[in-house]
């Protein structure tokens, strides 16, 4: 077991969510980041933890049911130690039905996720069932599975570094490395990489979202039109996102924007007179592998490795901040494979 102080460098959702399994685990931690709390994509506002499609199971799929599964937990006793909400709650989500063809395909898929969710979660293929509450149907029929949460981005971090500040461990704008230092430091850490290889071994992808002012606390996020929508414990709904591998800014929002909100308000009128509270850009790290990137920095001794989370960074962050946990403190390797840093490399 580790017992110098770790230095976690990143104060992102991969960051924070590791320092707070290390610190529970019981080692001494400190948190660099000269930006500040959740400066990158974690300061982003969509947060929907929802799964891939239960098909064509890999090793990435399983991971991210565990990490999905482990949530709930894992937010209650960041929320029990620092007393601010994460905005967690696994509410679900409806996806509309577009044509027979697809109702067909919705219905195998149930019978697969009873196969490999087990008991653990559902989805279902239902009429829909809420008018006020759903996306358009032309099938009049809705998927809902019930392993999908929401969370708050933002809040999230700022719940995490609370947790942390109440355990003694603060975000510091610098400090040297120690003996153990994770590098957790999202597109600036793949800009990095990538200037030590000859081939890419990740890349800042831009994405675009919008909150509305729009109350549906406890109503289950949708997937319309392959846009998020989901309803915030706070009183907002978030929309997104965009993929954007070329931009000119990677921080400003334009007319892709703009589109993304008209199609959330066709695809679900309820949205339709809600106002729009802000706008959101940002570039969201990933990997080449297009799995997250954990483990051993090559060549570099006592240096590690936690990137690559692009869009399901929040829901994988539980099941790697413990992976990253078994492999510094006690030098057990349970990374997936697919997930190794020399994947992407």
């Amino acid at each position: 077991m580790a017992t110098d102080k770790i230095t976690i460098r990143g104060a992102g959702i991969f960051g924070l969510s590791i320092a707070w399994v290390l610190t529970r685990r019981g080692a001494r931690v400190q948190v660099i980041d000269p930006h500040g709390l959740a400066a990158g994509a974690s300061g982003g506002i969509v947060g929907a933890l929802a799964p891939h499609v239960p098909e064509n199971w890999n090793p990435k799929k399983q991971f991210q049911l565990e990490s999905l599964l482990m949530a709930e937990v894992f937010w209650q006793e960041v929320e029990a130690a620092g007393g601010q909400s994460p905005g967690y709650a696994r509410t679900g989500r409806l996806q509309p039905i577009a044509d027979e063809a697809a109702l067909a395909l919705a219905r195998q898929r149930a019978d697969t996720a009873k196969a490999l969710w087990g008991d653990a979660a559902t989805w279902n293929v239902r009429k829909v069932q809420d008018q006020r509450w759903s996306a358009n149907s032309p099938t009049g029929f809705e998927i809902h599975d019930t392993l999908s949460a929401r969370i708050h981005p933002r809040q999230a971090c700022a719940a995490l570094a609370a947790a942390l500040a109440a355990k003694g461990v603060e975000v510091l704008a610098d400090a040297p490395d120690t003996s153990i230092t994770v590098h957790a430091t999202g597109v600036a850490g793949l800009d990095t990489l990538n200037d030590t290889h000859s081939r890419l071994v990740g890349a800042g992808i831009k994405g675009q979202a919008a909150l509305l002012e729009f109350s549906a606390p406890e109503a289950p996020q949708l997937f319309a039109d392959t846009l998020h929508i989901i309803p915030h414990a706070d009183g907002t709904t978030a929309i997104g996102s965009t993929t954007e591998r070329e931009y000119d800014d990677p921080t400003s929002t334009d007319v892709q924007l703009d589109d993304i909100i008209a199609r959330a308000r066709a695809a679900v009128p309820t949205l339709r007179d809600a106002p729009v509270l802000a706008r959101w850009a940002g570039l969201r790290p990933r990997s080449r592998s297009r799995a997250p990137m954990l483990g051993a920095w090559p060549d570099r001794p006592g240096h590690f490795i936690a990137n690559g989370g692009f869009k399901i960074g929040f829901g994988m962050a539980p099941k790697v901040a413990h992976t990253m946990a078994d492999l510094i403190l006690d030098g057990r390797d349970t990374i997936p494979p697919g997930f190794e840093v020399a994947a992407s490399f």
